[in-house]
């Protein structure tokens, strides 16, 4: 509860505002509680350290789908409290969907899924949809990212929970630029969030936030959640390479799809998949 207090004519009014709601889950039939603010799944964002912090504000962290089984095991073991607040992430390999599943074969009380491509537009990526949702019929997914409502509802149907909606809104995010693909992030969360609702199912504005209007305003539009990157990549529980840029230390911050991102993880990336790494 925060307190809210101002001064009238006469005397002083103090309200208190809960930010925490509560959703049920239309495939997973799954209740969770907590304020709607999601840690976005990178890894310079998406880490355990954030999940720590996160988790005792009832807020929620999209951990990077970057960890290991066994660093996973670790911190089940040392912050079980964190675990109603996470979500464990995959893309849509099948190397991915064996890794995420002796991540939730080992850890049963990692009750979220995030299944996260760059654009979900794709019947591949539907199909991953249903299968994970057959082999986790239990457990809440999110997936994405979709900008439509036919999108949505089609990902709904397909067993997802909760939509990740934005394609290029992200403030490191270049594929506006580089592709001409993208949608205005304000449009695509009054779109997408009248299909969900009309499904039953929620949605996550993911990107575009630069300050606490931002996420104002996406909640205003109909989003059940915001998840944000940026503007938790300069923390210390941020996990971005400190280097020093003209005469100040700063953490480096880049999109998932980038030529460092590629490189860290990939060991490299096709020239037509590059992008430029920003700093934060």
């Amino acid at each position: 509860m925060l307190p809210w207090s101002f001064e009238g004519a006469e005397e002083e009014i103090t309200l208190k505002v809960d930010l925490k709601r509560t959703f049920t889950f239309r495939n997973s039939k799954q209740t969770y509680t907590g304020i709607p603010i999601i840690v976005a799944n990178m890894d310079t964002v998406g880490t355990f350290e954030m999940a720590v912090v996160m988790a005792k504000h009832a807020m929620f962290t999209a951990i990077h789908k970057h960890y290991s089984l066994e660093e996973w095991k670790l911190f089940a073991a040392n912050h079980p409290e964190c675990l109603e607040h996470v979500a464990a992430s995959s893309g849509s390999g099948q190397d991915d969907l064996k890794k995420l599943t002796s991540i939730l074969e080992a850890i049963p009380a990692i009750r979220f899924i995030c299944l996260d491509v760059a654009n979900g537009y794709s019947e591949y990526f539907v199909e991953f949809v249903k299968s994970v949702r057959a082999l986790f019929p239990h457990h809440t997914i999110m997936a994405g990212n979709v900008v439509t409502g036919e999108m949505v509802e089609e990902l709904i149907i397909s067993g997802a929970d909760i939509i990740k909606v934005g394609i290029g809104p992200g403030s490191v995010c270049t594929t506006r630029i580089k592709t001409g693909v993208g949608y205005p992030q304000l449009s695509a969360v009054i779109e997408c969030a009248d299909s969900a609702h009309g499904l039953k199912g929620h949605i996550i504005s993911d990107g575009g936030c630069n300050c606490p209007g931002d996420v104002a305003k996406a909640f205003g539009a109909g989003a059940d959640f915001v998840m944000i990157g940026g503007m938790f990549a300069g923390h210390d529980q941020s996990a971005g390479d400190i280097i020093e840029k003209n005469g100040k230390k700063v953490k480096l911050f880049y999109g998932m799809s980038s030529d460092t991102a590629m490189k860290k993880h990939a060991g490299g990336v096709a020239e037509y998949r590059a992008v430029t790494s920003h700093l934060n």
